[in-house]
């Protein structure tokens, strides 16, 4: 999958996928002290995580605000991951708007089957088309809720 640069500017705000621009600390930070997900998470997982994904950086000014991540075969299969706004843009649309710029990516238009994991966003998700499985049943998984943190 070959990953091009895509930018918008909106209210201020620059939305990206320019891996320079990413704040590594502050993601690593929000991950390992503030997500549920991934609590713990050794910065050297969050690296790798970063270069083998299509990256989303929200920044206002130099200072970055919110990030995504999505890991994709560019055809059959994506997962959204590491979704997050910081503190304080929380509850202003921000997340939305990010989802909805990740949702526009050109390379993630044919996608298949688009999968994430939340424990409080559905609704968000939902107004992207992101729905329960249909056929969960198929779904299996295996799961170490501790490996990133080792």
């Amino acid at each position: 999958m070959s990953e091009s640069l895509h930018e918008r500017i909106e209210d201020g705000l620059l939305f990206s996928t320019d891996r320079r621009r990413l704040d590594i600390d502050l993601i690593h930070d929000f991950l390992a002290r503030e997500s549920y997900w991934v609590p713990g998470i050794r910065r050297a997982f969050v690296e790798t995580a970063i270069e083998r994904s299509i990256c989303f950086g929200v920044y206002d000014g130099a200072r970055q605000v919110a990030f995504a991540r999505v890991v994709s075969d560019g055809a059959g299969f994506a997962w959204l991951a590491d979704v997050f706004v910081v503190g304080a843009r929380r509850g202003d649309g921000l997340g939305k708007r990010l989802i909805a710029f990740v949702m526009a990516h050109p390379e993630l238009q044919r996608i298949r089957r688009f999968m994430l994991a939340t424990r409080d966003a559905h609704g968000l998700y939902a107004q992207f088309g992101f729905t329960p499985l249909a056929h969960p049943e198929r779904i299996m998984e295996r799961y170490d809720a501790d490996a990133l943190s080792r």
